[in-house]
C-alpha cells in the first residue's frame, strides 16, 4: 500500500524534528517549485535520491489496440525520473 501525503509528512516531521504542519507546508511547496523548474526546461537533482528532468519525445506511429489500425502519436514532452545511488541501494 502506498504511503499517502499525510503519512509522508508525519514521517518527515518525525525524522527531521519539525512539526507535521511544517513538513506538510514543505511538501505543498515542492509541487509548484518542481513544476515551474521542469516547465522552464531545468532539471532537478536531489543528490543520492533522484534526478527529475524533461525529455522531448518525437512523433511516432503506433497501432490502435482495438482495430489494429495504424495511428500517428504526436510529439510531446515527458517527465523522466532517474533514481539516485542511495535510493537504488535501499531498494536492493
Amino acid at each position: 500500500m502506498p504511503i499517502q501525503r499525510a503519512e509522508l509528512a508525519a514521517r518527515l516531521a518525525a525524522e527531521s524534528g519539525v512539526t507535521a504542519a511544517d513538513a506538510e507546508a514543505v511538501l505543498a511547496a515542492l509541487t509548484p517549485v518542481l513544476a515551474a523548474a521542469l516547465a522552464a526546461g531545468e532539471s532537478v537533482r536531489l543528490t543520492g535520491l533522484m534526478s527529475i528532468s524533461t525529455s522531448d519525445r518525437p512523433q511516432r506511429t503506433g497501432r490502435n489496440p482495438r482495430t489494429g489500425e495504424q495511428i500517428t502519436i504526436p510529439a510531446g514532452r515527458v517527465v523522466r525520473i532517474a533514481p539516485g545511488a542511495t535510493l537504488k541501494s535501499a531498494v536492493k
